[in-house]
């Protein structure tokens, strides 16, 4: 990959960051104003405010509720449910594939076969449940090429992450690996795109990015709505001891 190439694929990653990803997170975040968008654990809600601000007020109950959406599962799943998304926006859409249960195909720069892929965002996303899934997904394709003559080996099928290092690998990965392969972060990157560092270089191209973003406002905006909605709804239950 030349340097202008590698330069207008970071460009397209930081406005799919930019415009997407970031965009998707603030409108999630808009939504939490109204206290029937948790599942409230009414046993550790107190207990979550006390442990985060010393208090059960109204405003620290709503903090105990919106921090770990907002800055845990919102994005994460947002960001998980782009992965494909992600790749076909910045390589085009040649990269997808129409093979059922095939997220992409790629030709894979170190031993130059192309590969069929299922693409996940990190080391921890995913279950067992999922891996026989993804099991069923790459024996339906291995019996399709052996009925339509294809060349295609048992290291052709892989599973893709985008991010993380061999010690954060999940269990269920690793029961994956006694069958499949299993490439992630700098690893995929580099069989992806031919280039060492374009894994590092991304981090950097989104990290660029965040410095652009300050939600601090909004956040604390829809924290006090949503404040005054628990008061609402809740008062009953916290009583003058959230005042």
């Amino acid at each position: 990959m030349d340097t202008k190439t590698k330069n207008e694929i970071l460009e397209k990653a930081k406005a799919w960051m930019r415009d997407e990803l970031a965009e998707a997170h603030k409108q999630n975040t808009l939504k939490l104003k109204n206290v029937d968008e948790f599942n409230i654990n009414p046993f550790l809600w107190s207990y979550l405010a006390n442990y985060l601000e010393g208090n059960q007020n109204y405003k620290s109950l709503a903090k105990a509720l919106i921090y770990p959406r907002v800055l845990g599962s919102s994005i994460n799943t947002s960001f998980g449910s782009r992965t494909q998304e992600l790749i076909t926006r910045l390589f085009s859409d040649t990269f997808g594939s129409t093979t059922p249960g095939i997220d992409i195909e790629f030709i894979d720069k170190i031993d130059k076969r192309k590969k069929y892929c299922q693409v996940k965002a990190g080391p921890n996303v995913i279950n067992h449940d999922d891996v026989t899934t993804i099991k069923e997904h790459f024996q339906a394709l291995t019996n399709l090429a052996r009925t339509n003559h294809l060349s295609i080996q048992h290291n052709d099928l892989y599973v893709c992450l985008l991010y993380g290092e061999e010690a954060e690998k999940s269990q269920f990965f690793r029961k994956l690996e006694k069958d499949y392969t299993v490439v992630m972060g700098k690893d995929f990157w580099h069989r992806f795109t031919g280039d060492e560092d374009f894994y590092a270089d991304l981090i950097k191209a989104f990290g660029e990015v965040a410095n652009e973003i300050d939600m601090k406002e909004l956040v604390d905006n829809v924290v006090n709505d949503l404040a005054k909605d628990i008061q609402s709804k809740y008062s009953d239950m916290f009583g003058r001891s959230s005042q």
